[in-house]
């Protein structure tokens, strides 16, 4: 295959299609997204037919416990495919929405109107039903999107497309208005990351590897977070009880999501009493703990934290953990380790609470709730298409909002300039 000009012949439709969805009305793309949803629970022999071979394959070629979990399908994940089709279906559109509205003095009336993005090429790992996500989120915003799933993941996804195709020629929009690329060479997406005139936007889901390789390679913009390494700080002025169930659920809801917390401050006044009770906590949950000095000198247990460890993402059932003197360490330690991706105080003063998060400068700042909750479905965003620790456009979990610009609109009655 020539690569080069298959991933053109990609670019070119993508772009073609991105100016029919940008017409589109919410209707015929609600239709689209529920006529999907009907392809979806008609093909399910086939989707689980095509993953059964994608997880021999796995198996043979040695894929851990983990990703081959990852990569199943089943029954009951396909069904929760359709039921975030139908979700995102009921999600309000963003496009068209007129804000900011308001006269200037020569009598023309000047707002914002809130458009696609235009051609989004996403590149994910394992997981099949990203395809769905990716696809429902960007056919809701009106943009077309090029897809680049894992290659272990190939089958399924091609089956996965064949249905969203269908599902799109249904209702009467180009079936290339989502494209999944269909060679697991991996000069695609070397390609893809570079087609300026082609692809608006690039979004990577997966490992630090991937994530790193686009955003150094890439040439069109890209959406993304390398890792999560999340805090949660108790703080002196802390309600106790809601700190222990706070620094228990932010760690042990589950480990291998990027807004797990990783890194456990507390302030010294308070350490000795709650420290002695979270440790019995997350040792019945067999978590490790790694932590300073101080911390060692209360709990014996705990391992001798290194450099390396505060900075880490461990997507494990290890914690960090660091004794402060107060609000002012706390900050400045989250400032040189954090990776901006999310941040918790526990606290009853209502200034420090407000101080933290004025200047802790994640894409999510907390005060006394769990890190768990920063994900698009928690933020009433529905499916998102992943987090975002960049500070231009999308910056959080990236919904529907994400994935549109917006451009000045004018409405006048005959005015000039003079």
């Amino acid at each position: 295959m020539d690569i080069k000009a298959y991933m053109q012949d990609l670019g070119i439709a993508a772009r073609e299609s991105s100016r029919v969805l940008a017409r589109a009305g919410t209707a015929i793309k609600n239709n689209a997204l529920l006529a999907i949803a009907t392809r979806l629970d008609d093909g399910r022999d086939n989707l689980l037919a095509a993953n059964t071979v994608d997880m021999e394959n796995g198996r043979t070629n040695g894929l851990d416990a983990a990703l081959l979990d990852r990569l199943e399908l089943n029954d009951e994940r396909i069904s929760g495919m359709i039921e975030g089709l139908k979700q995102v279906a009921a999600l309000q559109d963003p496009i068209g929405t007129i804000t900011d509205m308001g006269f200037r003095p020569s009598g023309i009336q000047l707002g914002k109107m809130r458009v696609p993005l235009g051609v989004i090429g996403i590149i994910y790992e394992s997981r099949p039903n990203v395809t769905i996500d990716a696809a429902s989120l960007c056919l809701k915003s009106g943009n077309a999107t090029i897809l680049r799933g894992g290659s272990e993941a190939i089958l399924s996804n091609q089956a996965i497309a064949a249905c969203i195709a269908q599902g799109l020629a249904d209702v009467g929009l180009p079936e290339t208005a989502v494209q999944v690329i269909n060679t697991t060479d991996r000069d695609a997406v070397g390609e893809l990351i570079t087609m300026t005139e082609h692809v608006d936007v690039i979004v990577p889901r997966g490992g630090k590897s991937l994530i790193a390789r686009v955003s150094a390679d890439a040439r069109v913009p890209v959406i993304k977070h390398l890792d999560g390494n999340c805090h949660v700080y108790i703080d002196d002025r802390a309600d106790l009880k809601k700190a222990l169930a706070i620094a228990d659920n932010a760690k042990t809801h589950r480990y291998g999501v990027c807004n797990a917390m990783e890194s456990l401050l507390i302030a010294e006044s308070v350490a000795p009493k709650i420290l002695p009770e979270l440790a019995k906590i997350y040792a019945e949950k067999n978590v490790e703990l790694r932590g300073c000095d101080k911390s060692r000198d209360i709990i014996e247990s705990i391992i001798e934290a290194t450099e390396q460890d505060w900075g880490e993402e461990y997507l494990a059932p290890i914690l960090s953990i660091k004794i402060v003197a107060g609000i002012d360490e706390a900050i400045a330690h989250i400032a040189k380790y954090s990776s901006q991706h999310t941040e918790a105080i526990v606290t009853e003063d209502f200034n420090r609470g407000r101080r933290f998060i004025a200047e802790v400068d994640s894409s999510s700042v907390i005060i006394n709730a769990s890190t768990r909750f920063a994900d698009g479905f928690e933020y009433g965003l529905g499916a998102e298409i992943g987090i975002s620790t960049d500070k231009i456009h999308a910056r959080g979990p990236v919904g529907l909002e994400g994935l549109t610009s917006q451009k000045w609109v004018v409405f006048g009655d005959g005015q000039i300039r003079e």
